[in-house]
């Protein structure tokens, strides 16, 4: 089973940044396929281009670099679609960490003075 890892702030290479700008464009939709033998694939289907007349094939990513995402929390998984052959997860960029709650309370705390004042 694949779990969530904690997120680093670990320097991405340029073939990383490219991955995750393709991830969070969402304009093509990755996944992550685990294969019975254990083999890992990322990778998408783009849809065909009639005016260039390329696409309708799927494209791979790099293991490397997708795994290395995942390892550093900047990709999530969605929850697993399991046959017989293979498991298959929906990628996404990680979501941003939410903002603290003392910013937020601060704010109610001056918006609440000043009503009173």
């Amino acid at each position: 089973m694949l779990r969530p890892l904690p997120r680093t702030n670990t320097p991405l290479s340029a073939g990383g940044a490219e991955v995750l700008r393709l991830i969070t464009q969402r304009r093509f939709a990755v996944r992550l396929t685990v294969h019975a033998n254990g083999r890992r694939r990322y990778g998408y289907w783009m849809p065909l281009d009639p005016a260039t007349g390329r696409g309708g094939c799927y494209v791979a990513l790099p293991t490397g670099e997708c795994d290395a995402l995942h390892a550093a929390g900047r990709i999530e998984l969605g929850d697993p679609l399991v046959d017989p052959a293979k498991t298959t997860y929906q990628v996404r960029a990680a979501g941003r960490p939410a903002a603290s709650d003392t910013s937020t309370s601060r704010r109610s705390a001056v918006s609440s003075h000043a009503l009173t004042a």
